[in-house]
């Protein structure tokens, strides 16, 4: 019975520092040895244990982690581990940005953050991420819809995965208490500004009763105006050749206004044309002068409209001619306001 337990013990020993090699910590012979109340030779006989492991793990698959002795840390620590563990300076920076990016209630932050933070080793780095922060936590500031989405993106993405068409009960924009009802082929999920969206194809039933698309090109839903989402017992087919690539989408669309394919042409009046290249990445110079430039690229529907708008004189769209009629006649308006 004293072999089988001291044999549980050792297993758990092996394990337990094992598991904290992986989380980046440092193990220290003697501190170890006074945790589990046994001499620094068992001690050394379970890291020489885990190095075995690891050596076997890198004949079979090219594991490359290995147990070394950090004279600085002054104990054993795991070099060459995978990349399957966030580093802290990776931790900081993606709470960052789930702060900044308002994607989500405060409840869901706070589950997320938590999570995220508790993921820091040694235990001082987390107490520092979670002091770096805890202002911008404090003061964080929830969207107005204050919808619950986790749950409804993991849904929207099983359906994605399994092709089902779903039904669903979308909220007006300047009527959130109406709704219309719509029949889609879900395609992906998207973020963009502040809320996370729905690429899909809206469909509805032809004369023999088959569903077809009703637009040749997807719609933008966002998720937090869907109501009663359900997906239908009745699957959609997707060729490979014709498939979905939201990669592709996404550099195409702005502030996700969807809308058939365009090719605009505009002109940039200044000597770094970075600002028109980082928004629009489809856009390429094919005109280049001394301060200023011509660029043409590939947008979906009218939502880059907002955006060089924004850009005061530094852009001049070229064309479409009725885009740029349209852009014209917003500019008119706008100045009519302040006459």
């Amino acid at each position: 019975m004293a072999d089988n337990n001291d044999k549980k013990s050792k297993n758990y020993r092996t394990i337990d520092m094992y598991v904290r090699f992986c989380e980046g910590k440092t193990i220290n012979k003697s501190v170890e040895a006074q945790l589990f109340n046994v001499d620094e030779r068992s001690i050394q006989r379970d890291i020489d244990d885990i190095r075995a492991f690891l050596d076997e793990r890198s004949i079979s698959n090219g594991d490359g982690r290995e147990i070394i002795y950090d004279r600085a840390k002054k104990g054993f620590v795991m070099t060459g581990a995978e990349a399957s563990m966030m580093t802290n300076s990776e931790i900081l920076a993606v709470s960052k940005i789930l702060l900044e990016s308002r994607a989500f209630t405060r409840r869901e932050l706070k589950i997320i953050l938590d999570k995220l933070v508790e993921g820091c080793v040694p235990l001082e780095n987390m107490k520092l991420v979670s002091e770096l922060i805890a202002n911008e936590k404090y003061h964080y500031v929830e969207l107005n819809h204050k919808e619950y989405i986790q749950d409804k993106l993991w849904s929207i993405g099983s359906d994605i995965q399994e092709h089902n068409l779903v039904s669903i009960r979308y909220a007006r924009a300047n009527a959130p208490r109406e709704s219309i009802k719509r029949v889609i082929e879900p395609l992906a999920i998207l973020f963009s500004e502040y809320y996370f969206y729905l690429n899909a194809f809206i469909v509805e039933k032809d004369e023999n009763g088959k569903y077809v698309h009703k637009y040749n090109y997807p719609a933008v839903f966002r998720i937090d105006r869907i109501k009663n989402y359900r997906h239908l017992e009745e699957k959609f087919k997707v060729s490979y050749a014709n498939r979905f690539e939201e990669g592709e989408f996404r550099k195409r669309v702005q502030f996700m206004y969807a809308g058939r394919l365009l090719n605009i042409k505009l002109k940039y009046y200044g000597d770094n044309p970075e600002p028109v290249l980082d928004r629009l990445p489809t856009a390429r110079i094919v005109e280049q002068y001394e301060h200023e430039c011509t660029i043409e690229a590939e947008v979906y529907g009218k939502g880059c409209l907002m955006w060089l708008l924004s850009q005061g004189d530094k852009v001049e769209l070229l064309r479409p001619e009725s885009l740029r009629e349209e852009m014209k006649q917003t500019l008119l308006k706008m100045l009519d306001r302040y006459q």
